[in-house]
């Protein structure tokens, strides 16, 4: 009886590792990567990993990196705002997408290379403009806050954060606290798309007034 031949491993890259590691993130959550498990999940030795990637924190730019390229800055060519709407649903996206992974890619300072080629593209939206770059940094910055905030919440947030040790059973809650629990009826996941186009266009709106 003869052997079936073994399947040869894929030779081990930078691209290879860091797709590996976050597809590790994905399925267990941040405290599930580290070079050992890393290592078994691709069949190799922990330690030949550090030759591509010295550091945990080499790692953790990559995977900053893979998702920066999942939400690449639409080119020139079309409307400044119609630029800005798409990347701002792209990057929604790519939070919900790897949630787990998540609070680093809303906490990185993005000052690898990767990060501020990605920036500058998206400060670059602005440009053709009469806006000096202090103002621009200041419409910039709130469209980050909504937009960081509200990926946030989708992502890892309200919905799925620690409960009261003691919550008011569903019923006194609706006869004790009618206002929040009227609104609360349309929190659902089937309304949060609806509910972030409807608050990314009044920025978009109040942007574009200076524009």
């Amino acid at each position: 009886m003869t052997k079936s031949p073994r399947r040869k491993r894929p030779a081990l890259n930078k691209d290879l590792i860091a797709t590996e590691a976050m597809a590790l993130v994905d399925e267990g959550g941040l405290d599930a990567l580290s070079f050992r498990a890393l290592g078994k999940r691709m069949g190799c030795e922990a330690m030949s990993l550090y030759h591509y990637f010295p550091s945990k924190q080499h790692l953790l730019d990559a995977l900053v990196s893979i998702c920066l390229a999942e939400t690449p800055v639409p080119p020139p060519g079309q409307p400044w705002r119609d630029r800005m709407r798409t990347l701002c649903l792209r990057y929604r996206e790519t939070a919900i997408r790897h949630a787990a992974f998540a609070p680093v890619l809303f906490t990185h300072r993005l000052n690898h290379a990767e990060g501020l080629a990605w920036l500058d593209r998206v400060v670059g939206i602005f440009d053709g403009s009469d806006l000096p770059h202090s103002r621009r940094a200041a419409l910039f910055r709130v469209l980050s806050y909504y937009l960081t905030g509200a990926s946030l919440d989708e992502s890892l947030g309200y919905a799925k954060g620690p409960s009261a040790a003691e919550p008011v059973p569903l019923e006194d809650a609706k006869r004790d606290f009618p206002h929040i629990m009227g609104v609360g009826a349309h929190f659902g996941r089937e309304n949060h798309l609806a509910f972030f186009e409807e608050g990314l266009d009044l920025i978009l709106d109040w942007i574009e007034r200076e524009i």
